[in-house]
């Protein structure tokens, strides 16, 4: 069947067609399966097993599925484009799909407080894709009921489970790690960091082994995210001398562990996190990636390891075009966050689910964050429907101005217990109290002797609740619904506008996942096309979703 499509192939590429060593390429194929319908079209490259053949035929243009190349004319076909069939584990590094035992090289990224959690986890890993767990924020008793569960599932994985750096709260970090260590938990996801702990590179020693052959085998896995070179820089060569003598003092590694660690960098993978939700410096991804890829080269020169490290892509990853962008760049695996928060297997609530799908790119902020207050770190939320970031704000501006509880003005303490806390700030620190005494009581011995710490615990008493609102559903919290997101959801969100997608309740994290994925392909077959000449209508350019079966 014939259309009116138009496909153009530019002026000084119109004549000549597929050129091989100075011969043109024609065609030998079935003139029958030659199609110009534009549903055809699209239903060609949207078929990725099989290879495209566009012939150009008199004065129009044509595609096909079948055929072969042919150095002499057989009828008016000549070849003006052609496409391999492509598969979604093409993207990326092949490494990282078999070191995880994954069918492509991505996965979901945690979000704190069980956000990626039990169900997105494992129904991802069900599918062939893998998904880290969300353990921040978490007591340890709940991250142990996940783990349980996880396993349960996915006695064989793939997972990964969250590991967020904790500097106020060292010995909270390490209960952490022994819990991951007791377990078995291969696999982890480094974040937050700005220096290493012992905790970490305790974790990585100690699943450090000599094979029979002699190489270092490597049986706990460290995923670390990072958006500075020079955090980058610690994850990519071995662990610090001073940590490991320190570790072998207190028997926490024995020595030729130690031995091992100065021979292997402390990840495997290094995920560049660019303008994210949560954690984020805001970088972009094409400043980033190519800067922590060069760093990794110059170190790799170095140390000569010999498993270099991988170095992935996320924030800002919730497109095709983004996916593709990230792996052109040189991506070994991309990371998606944002878009998954608002999937149905989420820890979120419906509410925040729905505030999510309605997000344009410009509908986020930079707000103070819970678990790093003092230090004055920020994370990026939703600003739409919410009313947490300028009241985070607010309280951090009374953090900085005043020294204790007792400095800040009375009218002021009254607009804070009645429109932020909705509870005297007695009673805040009676809860702040019974919370830490359980957690870790040396924080309430602290503030005891410092006023402005105990302010501190006492602000960070509604940051840190706020985003638990945001997943539990509290009625009457709405407005103090702490979400973190990045842009990319507004992206997603415009992507997806006027398909199935739209509807925050068809959003499954599997489905997005193979989407992605898919349309990654299908941009890619796009400009592969017009590398050779042939340019697509615009309507057909964009890879839009539909149900997969």
């Amino acid at each position: 069947m014939k259309n009116n499509l138009s496909f153009h192939i530019p002026e000084n590429k119109r004549e000549t067609g597929l050129i091989v060593s100075n011969h043109h390429l024609f065609w030998d194929g079935d003139p029958d399966s030659i199609v110009f319908d534009e549903a055809e079209v699209r239903d060609y490259l949207m078929d990725l097993n099989q290879p495209i053949w566009i012939i150009k035929t008199q004065n129009e243009i044509g595609f096909s599925q079948q055929g072969n190349f042919k150095s002499e004319p057989k009828g008016p076909f000549e070849i003006a484009a052609w496409t391999n069939p492509i598969s979604i584990k093409q993207f990326g590094d092949s490494s990282f799909c078999e070191d995880y035992n994954v069918k492509a090289a991505y996965y979901a990224g945690g979000m704190a407080n069980a956000i990626s959690s039990e169900e997105m986890v494992i129904a991802l890993g069900k599918s062939g894709f893998i998904g880290s767990f969300g353990a921040a924020g978490l007591s340890l008793a709940r991250l142990e009921s996940a783990i349980q569960k996880i396993q349960l599932a996915l006695s064989l994985g793939p997972y990964i489970f969250n590991f967020i750096h904790n500097p106020l709260e060292p010995s909270l970090e390490q209960r952490t790690i022994d819990l991951y260590l007791q377990y078995g938990i291969r696999v982890i996801e480094a974040a937050a960091f700005i220096n290493l702990s012992p905790s970490i590179v305790t974790y990585r020693a100690v699943g450090l082994s000599l094979g029979s052959t002699g190489e270092i085998n490597i049986k706990n896995r460290i995923i670390a995210k990072v958006s500075r070179k020079e955090v980058a820089s610690k994850f990519l060569q071995p662990a610090p001398e001073k940590i490991l003598q320190e570790l072998i003092t207190n028997g926490h590694i024995t020595e030729q562990q130690a031995v091992l660690a100065r021979q292997v960098p402390i990840a495997d993978d290094i995920t560049v996190e660019a303008d994210s939700g949560g954690h984020t410096d805001n970088r972009p991804l094409v400043s980033l990636l190519p800067s922590v890829i060069a760093l990794r080269n110059q170190l790799q020169n170095q140390y000569k390891f010999r498993s270099p490290v991988r170095i992935g892509a996320g924030g800002g990853i919730s497109t095709p075009e983004s996916a593709l962008a990230a792996y052109m760049m040189g991506a070994a695996y991309v990371v998606t966050g944002s878009v998954n928060q608002a999937c149905t297997e989420s820890g979120a609530c419906e509410h925040t689910r729905r505030l999510l799908a309605q997000a344009d790119i410009a509908d986020v902020i930079m707000t103070p964050s819970a678990d790093m207050f003092e230090m004055g770190v920020r994370v990026q939320v939703l600003k739409k429907g919410t009313l947490y970031p300028m009241r985070a704000q607010k309280l951090y501006d009374l953090y900085s101005n005043y020294n204790s509880i007792e400095e800040i003005p009375t009218e002021e303490r009254g607009k804070i217990e009645k429109k932020i806390f909705q509870l005297p700030l007695e009673v805040v620190w009676q809860n702040t109290e019974e919370f830490f005494n359980q957690r870790d009581p040396q924080q309430i011995i602290k503030a005891e002797n410092n006023p402005k710490r105990k302010m501190a615990l006492i602000f960070r008493w509604y940051l840190g609740l706020s985003s638990r609102w945001s997943r539990d559903a509290v009625k009457g919290r709405e407005m103090d619904y702490q979400i973190w997101c990045g842009p990319s959801i507004g992206a997603f969100n415009e992507w997806t506008k006027n398909t199935y997608l739209e509807e925050y309740q068809n959003r499954h994290v599997t489905d997005v996942t193979q989407q992605i994925l898919n349309g990654c392909a299908y941009c890619y077959r796009v400009q592969a096309l017009k590398l050779q000449g042939l340019n697509l209508p615009s309507h057909l350019e964009a890879y839009i979703p539909e149900p997969l079966n």
